[in-house]
Order: structure tokens, then C-alpha cells, then sequence
């Protein structure tokens, strides 16, 4: 991947600013992938409103701008839940992404590849690969798109929240090319009743299995259990969660935060009586994006 070209996307993107958001490719040949004619994306609204995205081939950003006279500089990757199997991406991409820039936040949306065999030569780091290409992207160009490069965060809901804390513990690991060693490491990150651990106690079970396989190795399992690969340089995290959710047990985000305290990390967990699992922005005993607001503003990611 040649400097060239990110400057050139880079420009692209800098046309279509006008647009309030733009749409842009993460590769210009997308790494780690095979061929299969049968494998096409599909995007599919259901009943109750959210657009679900499967068998991504091509992974994009989605980049929204805040409005001029409100920029923070600040950016936000987001990346939406769904299991592995597919990405809600309107409920927890583009809406979130609403919210981020009446802040003054630059939202990023990242379509990432979902963990497949059928198009993946090693399905476990595809998803970690989109991850770190958006963080390095929005790094490279981040004077360019007005971006303080030190304030660039990654958000993830369920499985979403996996792929985030991964990026957050796994950035000395570079999974694509990095030939200028760019820093791969999100400055914050904001987990959202995430999949933290591949623990089979604590885990969710379907994003193990799309992720790892039914029968990974002990040494794959302990490596993509992030509450064991945290360090103090693990960026600073909120999380939140809800104590009756039945589908992502609430000991992944503790056990996070607990791994975070013991590294001197700062952290901020907020555990909901009710809220159950996948609740986007929405709760209904608090506005729980208020709180994250209140957070950024006091680790000066917002003015």
C-alpha cells in the first residue's frame, strides 16, 4: 500500500466533504482474500427498521463531518455489531454517527469484512485488518481531514465491541502492510456490551465460532480474549453494558475494566439494571450517551 495512494483517496474524500458524508474504499487491493463467485454482499432492511449488512467483500468507511464552526478535531471509528455474521449497520453505525457529530466529532462508520473462509485465507484477523487500516487512513490524512492525530478513537457495540478492544490491544501487532510504521493504536476506545473475551464461560459463542472457528487452539482462544492482552499502554476505555443482558455476559466488560484498573489505565464502566442486549443508543432508565459526552469532555477528546 503506497503512500500515493491514501493521498489520492484522501483527495477524493476531500471533494465530497460538501456531502456531508462520503463513502470510501479501504484498499486499493484488499489483503488476506480469495476468490468466490458465490460470496456477494447483501444489505437488507428489516421489519423493525435496521439496515443489517452481510459478506462484505469490500470494506468502506463511511466518513461524516460535523459542522465546520463546531469541529472538535476529533475522530470516532464505529463499528457496528451483528455476531460476525453480518453488521447493524444502521443502528449501530450511521445513527451513532448522527449523535458523534452534533458533538463536533468526525464519525467514521467502518463496513468491515466479516470473518469467512469462503473469502479469506486466515478469517481470524480479516475483521483486525479493516480495523487497523481505517486507524492508519484516518492517521495518515488525519491534517488533511482536520484531525487532531491524537484524538482518534475506535466504538464498538457486541461483536463490533470485540473487533474494537482487539484494535486496542492488538496495535504493536501490525496484521497489514505498515511500511512508514504508522501508529496503529486507537487513542480511546468505547465498548458497548461487547464481546471482550473468547473465554467459552464468558463468551458469546457465535462470535467465537464465526471468528475462531468451533475448535480453535487454547493459544488463538487466549489471544483474542482481550481482557488477557491488556498493558498500560491499552488506550484509556468507557464501557457500558446492561446487568440483564442475556446474549453477552456483563463479566466480559468487568473483567475488561478490571484488567484496565491493574494497568493504571483510566476507564469508566457503567453497568445498567435493565437495558438487556443490543440497545444501540437506547435505554430506557438513562441517555447513556450523555455520559460518554461527559467522558470525552473529561479526557479533553471534546472541548
Amino acid at each position: 500500500m503506497k503512500r500515493y495512494f491514501y493521498l489520492l483517496v484522501a483527495g477524493l474524500l476531500l471533494q465530497n466533504l460538501s456531502m456531508g458524508q462520503t463513502v470510501m474504499p479501504l484498499y486499493k487491493t484488499v489483503p488476506n482474500s480469495k476468490q468466490d463467485a458465490t460470496y456477494s454482499e447483501k444489505a437488507v432492511m428489516g421489519k423493525d427498521g435496521v439496515t443489517r449488512i452481510s459478506k462484505v467483500t469490500n470494506p468502506t468507511i463511511t466518513v461524516f463531518r460535523p459542522v465546520k464552526n463546531m469541529d472538535q478535531h476529533t475522530a470516532v471509528i464505529i463499528c457496528p455489531g451483528g455476531g460476525y455474521e453480518y453488521l447493524s449497520f444502521s443502528k449501530e453505525g450511521t445513527e451513532i454517527a448522527q449523535t458523534l457529530i452534533k458533538w463536533g466529532i468526525t464519525a467514521i462508520v467502518l463496513k468491515y469484512r466479516l470473518p469467512s473462509d469462503a473469502i479469506m485465507k486466515d478469517k481470524s484477523i480479516g475483521p483486525l485488518q479493516d480495523a487497523q487500516r481505517a486507524i492508519q487512513l484516518i492517521r495518515i490524512n488525519a491534517k488533511q481531514w482536520n484531525i487532531d492525530p491524537s484524538k482518534i478513537g475506535i466504538m464498538g457495540f457486541s461483536a463490533g465491541g470485540s473487533l474494537a478492544a482487539t484494535a486496542s490491544t492488538h496495535f504493536d501487532r501490525a496484521v497489514i502492510a505498515n511500511v512508514d510504521n504508522i501508529s496503529l493504536r486507537p487513542d480511546f476506545s468505547v465498548l458497548a456490551y461487547p464481546v471482550v473475551s473468547m473465554q467459552k464461560d464468558i463468551t458469546h459463542m457465535g462470535s467465537r465460532n464465526a471468528l475462531l472457528g468451533k475448535n480453535p487452539g487454547p493459544a488463538l482462544v487466549n489471544d483474542f480474549s482481550n481482557e488477557l492482552q491488556v498493558g498500560a499502554k491499552t488506550p484509556p476505555a468507557f464501557l457500558v453494558q446492561a446487568s440483564d443482558d442475556r446474549a453477552v455476559s456483563p463479566e466480559n466488560s468487568i473483567k475488561y475494566y478490571e484488567a484496565l484498573l491493574k494497568n493504571n489505565v483510566p476507564a469508566e464502566l457503567h453497568l445498567y439494571q435493565n437495558g438487556g442486549h443490543g440497545f444501540g443508543q437506547k435505554l430506557p432508565e438513562d441517555q447513556w450517551m450523555n455520559r460518554l459526552k461527559s467522558w470525552m469532555e473529561h479526557n479533553h477528546y471534546l472541548k
